[in-house]
């Protein structure tokens, strides 16, 4: 089935049985919308300082909405002392799933978790680039909630799958293989990031993303219960900006956003927090 003609609610298969409820607008109330800034391989520390200087008291006056920050690693110490005492947050943007050891190159979840509150998992580049598979980011996001971190688990498609009508068993195998033996996750946060929207400028529609993100928290659902898909925060991302961030806030099913190059320019991403502060309280 083309994701253009999925219905409004979407059957998702599951142990327990099929689930036919609808969700829509259910639960919107209990989640608060959360806007991360992912600023990849970019920034020197020098460039990450100023840029979270240009940030931080703009984005600390906006209520309503969780902000988060997610430079390099290099810069997570000199950033978290930039945002103490306010109320932006901090996070990774990958972390290996041991604790410690022979591991060149990698930063362990204890390490993380001693500067940030949140780590992005799972992201497509590190699928494409580093060859991560679902049986990996499973193991990251184990270890991630051990830690006490807040995941930011990322899933989407691939244009070539979209077109072939296969975006929501494709979503649908990267969420169960990334929660896999997992009991109900605390502070699970999902990100619906379709592949071919990633750092291309073509976003996806604000009803073809809520009408696909709906079907993740059926998904969900079909795992951890109806209550708790009802209050898990799911994020789209790709080529959000500005200029179309209300398309997607205004939907039902999106609880924010996950920001890439928008986000490495403060007046872009101060006004993506603004627009989802004003909407999401006047809906």
């Amino acid at each position: 089935m083309a994701q253009a003609s999925l219905p409004a609610a979407i059957e998702a298969p599951t142990s327990r049985g099929a689930i036919g409820f609808k969700f829509g607008s259910e639960g919107a109330d209990l989640r608060t919308p959360i806007i991360a800034g992912n600023w990849k391989m970019n920034t020197t520390l020098s460039q990450a300082i100023s840029l979270v200087k240009e940030l931080r008291d703009k984005l600390d006056r906006i209520h309503g909405v969780d902000k988060v920050l997610c430079p390099p690693f290099i810069s997570l110490a000199a950033v978290k002392e930039l945002l103490q005492s306010t109320s932006v947050g901090l996070g990774a943007q990958n972390m290996y799933f041991e604790e410690k050891g022979a591991f060149t190159g990698e930063v362990a979840p204890n390490m993380v978790a001693d500067l940030c509150q949140y780590v992005i998992l799972g992201h497509s580049e590190r699928r494409q680039y580093f060859g991560e598979t679902d049986a990996l980011i499973n193991k990251k996001v184990q270890a991630a909630l051990k830690a006490g971190l807040k995941p930011i688990l990322c899933v989407g498609e691939k244009l070539a799958e979209k077109e072939a009508g296969k975006t929501i068993p494709i979503v649908s195998t990267q969420v169960r293989g990334a929660l896999i033996g997992i009991p109900t996750p605390p502070g699970l946060i999902i990100a619906y990031e379709p592949i071919w929207a990633i750092g291309t400028g073509k976003a996806a529609t604000g009803p073809d993303a809520n009408s696909t993100i709906g079907a993740i928290r059926q998904i969900v659902s079909s795992l951890y219960g109806k209550e708790y898909a009802r209050g898990v925060r799911i994020q789209y991302g790709g080529s959000v900006t500005g200029a179309n961030i209300a398309e997607f806030i205004s939907q039902p099913e999106i609880d924010g956003a996950l920001v890439g190059g928008a986000s490495l320019k403060a007046a872009d991403f101060i006004s993506i927090v603004e627009q989802t502060a004003a909407i999401k309280k006047a809906s």
